[in-house]
């Protein structure tokens, strides 16, 4: 009877749904270590993501707080301000001067960096009057760096240069370049500008300042 139960008991152990793979001597560490698995395999199904948290994680992923390489110096921009067709250029310090970038558009900064076998490519960003809302966006590719030029680059991908010019930099600082493939398309953007008002156009581009 007693070889009965013994078999009963090993044929239900085995048969249990939640596989365990400890390796186990007696009986009593047996059945802590399956207990021990169980509570492992409950929590790992509670941290299970659902298709509308992925897809939330998908359009706006966390970005990473970008290195500022450089920056130029208040005397260049003054030069260039004595220009008479040089805008007002407002000198925005290296402590404020900040940008996010995702991991994402890093990663496809330096395959286009590798492609064109140029550690200097980068994605200039820049802020131009127009667009329905007053001010729009403006992401080129870039070849090589301006003397007026603020540099940001991801702190672990490399190379993954962005450039963002000294008018521009008081409009985009805080903000975060992504990278995202649609169906549409894949193309660079910008998110979560503390000087844009509200979510802007829906086009991603034109936007309001925030006064």
């Amino acid at each position: 009877m007693y070889a009965t139960t013994t078999n009963n008991l090993l044929r239900s152990f085995i048969s249990s749904p939640v596989r365990c793979a400890c390796n186990v001597s007696t009986r009593s560490t047996r059945s802590l270590s399956s207990s021990s698995c169980r509570a492992v395999y409950s929590t790992r199904r509670t941290f299970a993501s659902t298709p509308t948290a992925r897809a939330v994680h998908a359009q706006h992923p966390p970005g990473q707080h970008a290195e500022l390489v450089s920056y130029p110096s208040p005397s260049a921009l003054q030069q260039e301000e004595e220009d008479a067709d040089a805008p007002d250029v407002e000198f925005v310090p290296p402590e404020e001067a900040t940008l996010a970038l995702t991991d994402r558009a890093a990663e496809q900064l330096q395959r286009v960096a590798q492609g064109q076998g140029n550690p200097e490519a980068a994605l200039r960003v820049a802020v131009e009057s127009g667009g329905c809302h007053g001010y729009q966006y403006k992401l080129d590719l870039a070849k090589s760096k301006q003397p007026d030029d603020y540099h940001f680059s991801h702190p672990r991908i490399k190379p993954s240069n962005v450039y963002v010019d000294a008018v521009s930099m008081s409009l985009l600082k805080g903000s975060t370049i992504d990278f995202a493939t649609e169906l549409i398309g894949s193309s660079f953007r910008v998110l979560d500008n503390p000087q844009a008002k509200g979510n802007g156009c829906g086009c991603g581009v034109s936007w309001e300042l925030k006064l």
